[in-house]
């Protein structure tokens, strides 16, 4: 196996598929990547078994093959030597008992390969049920539900998003038993079939980073126990997490008895400075007082150890009855964080009852849910 390469083209391609391999692979070989070298394209290919990640880098002026093969090798020291390497172009050749020979101007490194033979195959996904969405639209929807998944793995269920998808929408919800997000997006070509995947969080998480700020189309092909999503040459398999979800729309409450809506800039910057002592407690606890009557919002945190915190907070609009609610103040951060528009409604029932946060405006499909502390 032997071909040149332009090293950037190279590094912007083994970059992506670095984020499919872990440093603590349960596998031996999985700690390595794999090139597979045709007289068409260089494909890289990396693992950790709950995502892998596929490159095909295609022959032409930027990539010279001299001979095919394939070869694993170990990841991080080959993509520290490549990064590292000066010249524009390298060249790669695989020698006797997987030698591996890598030489860019007067550089050279020989490390030690594997059989690429002995790399586990990826999983075969039919394509008969696949189905295309924005990547801007994918993108959108997992930063705006993602951060609500469990990390608890002996509720591994809550530890992805489920999302259904349908001719003309995408609804997307998560939720950690103490705060829960969903989102519903318009789709223009969604499948003619309703499909439901529940996609584990770290997967969208690199998924997102992937798809980064451009608007690429996302080919969704799902599958068994796994889901291929293709953008371009870059192919992303992930597990999907199998169990009952729980259904979460009878968790969130059809009736209110206060409301308020804040300006999410004001709220932030509030928020901000209550945890700068809420932090420092064992308790990372805020107050939330509505006076209706008075038409005040006062924001209040303490610790036993620093002090104490209270803030008048503006609003722009406050109905319904008084109300004293206590949450944590992280939630709310990320609720605020995850918000579209410049504003957000809370809708209140009672001061133990989970509460609910909506955008300012009414045409966005988007409700967070934060489970409120007892504090007495």
């Amino acid at each position: 196996m032997k071909f040149t390469i332009n090293r950037n083209l190279f590094i912007e391609n083994l970059n992506n598929v670095m984020r499919a391999i872990s440093s603590r692979a349960t596998i031996p070989i999985l700690s390595g990547i794999k090139l597979d070298l045709t007289d068409t394209d260089l494909t890289l290919t990396g693992s950790d078994t709950d995502i892998s990640i596929e490159i095909k880098i295609p022959v032409n002026e930027d990539l010279n093959v001299e001979s095919t093969g394939s070869i694993v090798l170990p990841a991080r020291f080959f993509s520290e030597i490549v990064k590292k390497l000066p010249g524009k172009d390298f060249s790669f050749e695989v020698k006797e008992s997987f030698q591996t020979q890598i030489v860019s101007e007067n550089s050279e490194f020989t490390i030690n390969g594997l059989d690429a033979n002995n790399y586990p195959r990826l999983p075969e996904i039919p394509d008969n049920a696949a189905f295309t969405i924005s990547g801007k639209t994918f993108r959108e929807i997992i930063n705006e539900t993602q951060f609500a998944t469990s990390n608890d793995q002996t509720r591994a269920i809550l530890t992805g998003v489920r999302f259904f998808f349908n001719p003309t929408n995408i609804k997307a919800v998560a939720t950690d038993s103490h705060r829960l997000s969903q989102r519903t997006i318009a789709l223009e070509n969604g499948p003619q079939a309703e499909t439901d995947l529940i996609i584990p969080g770290k997967s969208l998480q690199e998924l997102a980073r992937i798809i980064g700020e451009t608007d690429p189309e996302v080919k969704i092909c799902p599958g068994d126990n796994q889901a291929l999503f293709a953008i371009g040459n870059l192919s992303f398999y992930s597990r999907l997490l199998d169990g009952n979800y729980p259904d979460t729309d009878r968790l969130i409450p059809t009736e209110k008895t206060t409301s308020v809506e804040f300006d999410i800039s004001e709220l932030s910057s509030a928020l901000e400075r209550a945890s700068l002592l809420t932090h420092a407690g064992r308790n990372n606890v805020v107050t939330l007082t509505l006076d209706t009557a008075n038409q005040t919002a006062k924001l209040s945190g303490k610790s036993a150890e620093i002090g104490n915190v209270e803030e008048d907070v503006s609003f722009r609009n406050l109905e319904g009855n008084d109300l004293q609610i206590s949450f944590n103040p992280d939630y709310m951060r990320d609720a605020l964080r995850a918000s579209v528009t410049d504003s957000v409604v809370m809708s209140f029932t009672k001061p133990l009852r989970p509460f609910i946060i909506n955008p300012g405006k009414d045409d966005i499909e988007f409700v967070q849910l934060i489970t409120p502390v007892r504090t007495y």
